[in-house]
């Protein structure tokens, strides 16, 4: 048998879009528009991260599997931690929130997971100070992010974002993007770029520093009408979990996977159709 081969730096480079919201956290797309906009893109890995939940991103990727899509999807969340928001990828529970960011980034590796933190440097209670990095990175390696998102494109044109890839290259830690998307439309906007394809080349370019991003900011007027475009969801979400509470019947806001509007909340794999021409 012939050994395996790692891609090296000068491999051809996959795409990664490593921060995306569904319509389960704050985003307003289910999973299904979620992946075709990625497969349409012809993205490599697709990382769906809501905020404090992984079954989403679970039903994702059992729907890429079943309908043989050609995309890996990851398993991530965006944790909230009393320093700042963290994402954990490669996931397999869901990690709760309010605890340290030193915590946070611990039980993500208990998992095998990567850590990344999020949008750092912004003084916004969410995002995590230079102090608050370069004590975790004084720590024992446990602890250790193994990744910071040197540009986001949320942040990206905030003034204090434009030190982020120097401090980023400073940590000596993998510097990657985040697209941050919260519709289907943003899904591969900012990517992470990887020597190799696959989600196990992707560990190797983290645990090598071999990332580099691609992509650009939102436009101030794009975020006021994705923002416009959240609170209309949010009122529906709203009607439909006190509709469902007052008919007792089963239901509640669309989590948009299938099954997502039963409660209580399960993913149903049933209802995930296989490709045309798999069926009887």
């Amino acid at each position: 048998m012939n050994p395996v081969t790692e891609p090296g730096p000068d491999a051809p480079r996959g795409h990664a879009d490593l921060h995306v919201h569904s319509l389960a956290s704050d985003g307003v797309d289910g999973v299904e528009a979620l992946l075709e906009r990625a497969v349409a893109l012809g993205l490599d890995l697709l990382a769906i991260t809501d905020h404090e939940r992984i079954d989403a991103a679970q039903a994702a990727q059992h729907i890429a599997r079943v309908r043989g899509l050609p995309i890996e999807v990851i398993v991530g969340e965006e944790i909230t931690t009393r320093s700042g928001h963290l994402i954990g990828l490669f996931l397999t529970k869901r990690i709760r929130p309010w605890g340290s960011i030193r915590d946070s980034v611990a039980r993500v590796h208990d998992q095998g997971g990567l850590a990344i933190v999020a949008h750092p440097l912004v003084p916004y209670p969410l995002c995590a100070s230079e102090t608050t990095i370069r004590r975790l990175m004084a720590a024992e390696p446990h602890f250790h992010p193994d990744g910071i998102e040197a540009f986001n494109a949320t942040t990206a044109r905030i003034p204090w974002a434009r030190r982020v890839p120097a401090f980023v290259a400073e940590m000596g830690v993998a510097a990657v993007a985040g697209g941050d998307a919260h519709r289907a439309s943003s899904v591969g906007r900012v990517v992470t770029t990887f020597p190799g394809r696959t989600s196990d080349d992707l560990r190797r370019a983290f645990a090598d520093r071999l990332t580099d991003w691609e992509g650009d900011a939102y436009p101030w007027r794009e975020q006021v009408g994705m923002f416009r475009q959240q609170t209309g969801k949010n009122l529906r979400a709203l009607r439909d979990e006190v509709r469902g509470k007052l008919l007792r019947d089963g239901t509640g806001r669309d989590l948009g996977y299938p099954g997502g509007r039963s409660r209580p909340v399960r993913f149903d794999p049933a209802l995930v159709e296989p490709p045309e021409g798999d069926g009887p």
